[in-house]
């Protein structure tokens, strides 16, 4: 699995044909299934589109939505994707820390979480990245000083990679290990 930041709260993930697009921004829509974390339009593509809560299955991916409070008081969906046996958990434009019961009841056992610096925080943001124990924390909606403290709050500096080639075997052992992408 290839995982590349497209900058703001977009990702990218593609496993050989397949394709995933978080949030993408003009011209980089072009994907099997697209997920739109605040609903509004997506890229035209050509690709199956998903803007909100609920259970979805796709060319074998599997995604749940659960409904949650994003930026400026809009509605945010946070996706918990399974793709390729690995669990990925987006938090799209998460404005509060504090998810519902029934979405952290359903967070469980999360390969990577996807987490935005600049709305959470970076102290809020980080608690929570760690109370979902991920193996992985991406940072994504972030500013360089955003980042910075998100990084001083963690107390490490990350490992820093273009773009995150990764397996289900290569996440044995990690607890919370910390991947900033380059924004492509």
């Amino acid at each position: 699995m290839i995982i590349s930041y497209q900058g703001g709260e977009s990702v990218k993930i593609s496993q050989g044909d397949l394709s995933l697009a978080v949030n993408p921004t003009s011209n980089r829509g072009n994907a099997d299934l697209t997920l739109m974390s605040t609903g509004g339009s997506a890229v035209e593509g050509k690709g199956f589109v998903i803007s909100g809560p609920g259970e979805y299955e796709v060319k074998d991916i599997s995604v749940k939505g659960f409904l949650s409070e994003g930026k400026d008081g809009k509605i945010n969906t946070v996706y918990l994707i399974n793709f390729e046996g690995l669990n990925l958990c987006f938090l799209g434009s998460l404005s509060n820390p504090a998810l519902n019961a029934e979405t952290i009841e359903n967070l469980e056992d999360i390969d990577i979480l996807f987490v935005p610096v600049d709305t959470l925080e970076a102290a809020p943001a980080y608690k929570l990245a760690v109370s979902l124990e991920p193996s992985l924390i991406i940072p994504i909606s972030y500013s360089p000083e955003s980042l910075k403290k998100f990084l001083k709050e963690a107390g490490e500096d990350g490992e820093h990679l273009d773009k995150l080639v990764v397996k289900k075997k290569d996440l044995e052992g990690k607890e919370g290990d910390i991947v900033v992408l380059k924004e492509e």
